[in-house]
């Protein structure tokens, strides 16, 4: 039963990477929770493959750093409404 959780941090975090995406997208496509996403990907990663993490953590900080942009964009589109 673990090495499903391990595989299933492998590919959240490919597919963050392919499609540079946020965690929410990657747990929608998945099925599964944002903070699922969040420990697979930032915990579990970082064990398991340490080059694939730093490929991630590289897409996560600058989801991060850009997720005020993205919050204006859609408050703006709320009012325009």
């Amino acid at each position: 039963m673990k090495g499903i959780v391990e595989q299933r941090a492998i590919e959240l975090a490919e597919y963050i990477v392919e499609n540079k995406t946020t965690v929410r997208a990657a747990a929608k496509k998945f099925g599964i929770s944002k903070s699922t996403v969040h420990m697979d990907v930032s915990e579990r990663l970082k064990k398991l493959n340490p080059a694939l993490y730093k490929d991630v953590r590289k897409i996560l900080d600058i989801n991060k750093a850009e997720r005020h942009i993205r919050g204006g964009m859609a408050t703006k589109q709320k009012f325009l409404k």
